[in-house]
């Protein structure tokens, strides 16, 4: 199941991925957006190369993307493409390698792929239900991955520009497990957890939207971690407010999912 859906995700991926880096060599303008976040040619024109692509393998499939105008019509279709092609532009503007391209699909409002590349530092994490999560370095084999099963000498992961007084009051709660803080770009903290390499991170602010927290939701959860909003219910896919008004929690296991949202 699902084996298609994930190859073209993929290729569609990469494909944006090529144009992203020609222009982050080369230079560019950035443009500042209502809602004032930045916005460069790079954000907009790998969104056009992966909603062609898709759409051409997927004709009837909707789309909410970052970049394009939502109409809600995709709320009558059971299938919707979530992207995000430049995750972390204040990274990419800042030239650190810590963006990336999220390309997640849901179906009747449940994950069903996700995509996670980052295209500076040549890495991609994918998934699709039932069939396990997968780090690759780009021109080398995928291999399976899994969160670790530590619950103490614990590594949070934060932000390199939204950390917020609410993350360093959770730090503070929970300095008896929490020994470790680390910043790491844009979806590339879930995928750490995913890849065992951390055991936490901690959004409490509305400010992330489905295309943030998509792609990398299904790499974690079918690495075997918890991805879930801060009082532990579960987030859906594809609705009509499409921010995460709550915030989110990635853990690697339910036992210090537990001790933090007590």
């Amino acid at each position: 199941m699902w084996e298609k859906e994930l190859q073209e995700a993929i290729n569609a991926g990469l494909k944006a991925k090529e144009k992203i880096m020609e222009i982050y060599s080369k230079g560019f303008d950035v443009e500042i957006k209502s809602d004032n976040s930045p916005v460069t040619i790079a954000d907009k024109s790998a969104d056009e190369i992966i909603r062609e692509h898709l759409h051409k393998a997927f004709p009837t499939h909707a789309f909410l993307t970052e970049e394009s105008t939502d109409d809600l019509s995709r709320l009558n279709n059971d299938f919707v493409w979530i992207v995000d092609p430049v995750d972390g532009t204040k990274d990419f503007v800042a030239k650190d390698g810590q963006f990336t391209t999220n390309i997640a699909l849901a179906y009747k409002h449940k994950l069903v792929v996700g995509v996670v590349i980052a295209p500076a530092i040549d890495e991609m994490y994918f998934a699709s239900e039932s069939n396990g999560a997968f780090y690759q370095k780009l021109g080398e084999k995928p291999v399976r991955i899994h969160v670790n099963n530590k619950t103490s000498d614990l590594t949070m992961l934060t932000s390199v520009f939204h950390f917020t007084e609410d993350e360093q009051k959770f730090i503070d709660k929970h300095n008896d497990v929490i020994k470790h803080v680390m910043k790491k770009g844009s979806s590339l903290k879930p995928c750490a957890i995913a890849h065992g390499l951390a055991e936490v991170t901690f959004r409490s602010s509305p400010n992330t939207k489905e295309w943030d927290t998509a792609a990398c939701q299904i790499v974690v959860t079918e690495a075997g971690g918890i991805f879930v909003q801060p009082n532990g219910d579960e987030i859906t896919y594809n609705r009509e407010d499409v921010y995460n008004r709550n915030g989110y929690i990635v853990t690697n296991c339910k036992e210090n999912l537990d001790r933090f949202i007590k």
